[in-house]
């Protein structure tokens, strides 16, 4: 699936690609079914195989469900990385009460694996996550739980977007590009005044 995705951008470059041509492109060749977590494999594009593809929330020009590869060069993208043993893999998953361990603002994601992603779609399925960013340690033990913490796909994503693969220094663009419009705003805000470029007050 991920190869036929890559096909279509690579095919149109430049251009925009919409919902439904990556949705085509996704489809089972066998089965004619359209897979669930075909947005899994476009996310896993951009982190793991480090190519840039632009969404609305990269360049607002776009409208929702568009796409566009501005350009075919790639990312570095870190060293292959090592996965728990079974037997540790068992015990994080005890340890997390088989859900999401992804926190946020304090809040934790809870998504237990056979769940409904309702913001992400698809199934969830959880998967071994490095507790220290893999571009710091690639070689996390592969024996040692508290090595290792559970992640549902779509925060697996979230985690790649905040750090830099090939630096391990925190990917400052990534986190920008996920935040909301209100987000951003207070975020361009903080930069205008820093800058001493914010509108002063009237005395």
């Amino acid at each position: 699936m991920s190869k036929r995705i890559l096909a279509l951008f690579l095919a149109n470059v430049g251009k925009v690609v919409t919902r439904e041509q990556i949705q085509k492109a996704a489809t089972n060749p066998e089965t004619g079914l359209i897979p669930e977590n075909w947005h899994q494999r476009l996310s896993e594009l951009r982190t793991d195989s480090g190519y840039t593809i632009l969404a609305k929330r990269d360049w607002p020009e776009l409208a929702a469900s568009e796409y566009v590869m501005p350009s075919t060069d790639r990312r570095a993208t870190a060293a292959k990385r090592v996965m728990p043993k079974p037997k540790t893999w068992a015990e994080v998953l005890k340890r997390a009460g088989n859900c999401c361990q992804w926190r946020e603002d304090g809040q934790p994601c809870g998504l237990r694996a056979g769940d409904i992603d309702p913001i992400g779609g698809g199934t969830v399925r959880l998967t071994a996550d490095h507790t220290t960013p893999h571009s710091i340690n690639p070689a996390a033990d592969p024996d040692d739980p508290n090595a290792w913490q559970a992640l549902c796909a779509r925060h697996q994503v979230t985690k790649k977007n905040y750090w830099d693969s090939t630096t391990g220094k925190m990917n400052i663009l990534g986190i920008l590009q996920n935040a909301n419009r209100q987000q951003k705003e207070e975020a361009l805000q903080f930069l205008l005044t820093y800058f001493g470029m914010a509108t002063r007050p009237k005395e």
